[in-house]
């Protein structure tokens, strides 16, 4: 299993910064957030792009993810709750296909950095969108997504998180079966999980071989806030066995967003306790 940290924990210092620091603290993977001030997808350019690719092979720095859950680029004057609007299933047409779109340039760069996958949400049952014309938003809006990942061979990976759409892994492994694309499958993040009183090795063992990424972080009790690993009541032990069943080998990617004020911090001691327990 490799380890990864997000750059949404240096959301207050540059990409470069970010990346530098997270090859500083241990990590051979990083996952890359497409928001401000890092990599949002309607400001990405060659230049950008460029300045990437060079500081990740100067610092032998794979990519784990691209994070494309959230969009706070998107608004400039937001609404209460922007974290996983505009969506796409936003009751708000241009909404949705905006949304579209930044998933689609949020490919492209990853072909263009190398990374092997995104994650995405499926957003909120907004007012006007109640569950069941949602599920047909879903199935329209996602597919031509899907098409373009294939064309690309980049994988799309749904995030459940609690109060979403999309909330509980046996949703996901639904959908998965259902839409029965390839490219299809989960960013699995164990804490959301732990938060809703799913199974993790349960939650793993349902989803597999279509665990394109796994976020990790610590949780105290059900209680959804990001914890360093190690701090929190996460069985890790639990995790590792389940992970070693479905012979996962792709990347454990901490994700510490709420650890803004101490990034490096975070990263150095999520580095130290998971390279103690996974290796």
């Amino acid at each position: 299993m490799l380890l990864a940290f997000s750059t949404n924990a240096y959301t207050k210092h540059s990409l470069t910064t970010a990346l530098r620091g997270i090859r500083q603290a241990g990590f051979a993977g990083v996952e890359i957030l497409a928001d401000p001030p890092h990599a949002y997808p309607d400001a990405i350019d060659a230049a950008l792009t460029n300045e990437v690719k060079r500081e990740l092979e100067k610092l032998q720095l794979a990519v784990s993810n691209i994070n494309v859950n959230c969009s706070f680029g998107y608004w400039k004057d937001a609404p209460p709750e922007p974290y996983f609007e505009p969506s796409l299933i936003s009751p708000n047409p241009q909404h949705r296909a905006d949304r579209a779109r930044l998933i689609m340039k949020a490919l492209d760069f990853a072909k263009d950095v190398g990374a092997a996958n995104i994650s995405i949400t499926s957003g909120r049952l907004l007012g006007g969108m109640p569950p069941e014309p949602a599920a047909k938003q879903f199935a329209e809006s996602i597919r031509p997504i899907l098409d373009r990942a294939d064309q690309l061979g980049i994988n799309v990976g749904i995030e459940c998180e609690p109060g979403l759409y999309l909330e509980y892994v046996t949703e996901l492994r639904d959908w998965i079966d259902r839409l029965n694309h390839p490219r299809f499958g989960a960013n699995l993040d164990v804490g959301h999980s732990q938060v809703i009183g799913e199974s993790i090795p349960d939650a793993v063992a349902l989803l597999n071989d279509r665990i394109w990424n796994l976020h990790v972080e610590d949780i105290p009790g059900r209680k959804h806030y990001h914890m360093i690993p190690g701090q929190g009541t996460l069985d890790w032990q639990a995790l590792k066995r389940a992970l070693h069943a479905i012979h996962y080998k792709r990347y454990l990617t901490v994700e510490l967003y709420t650890h803004w004020q101490n990034p490096q911090e975070a990263a150095d001691q999520s580095y130290q306790f998971l390279s103690r327990i996974f290796g």
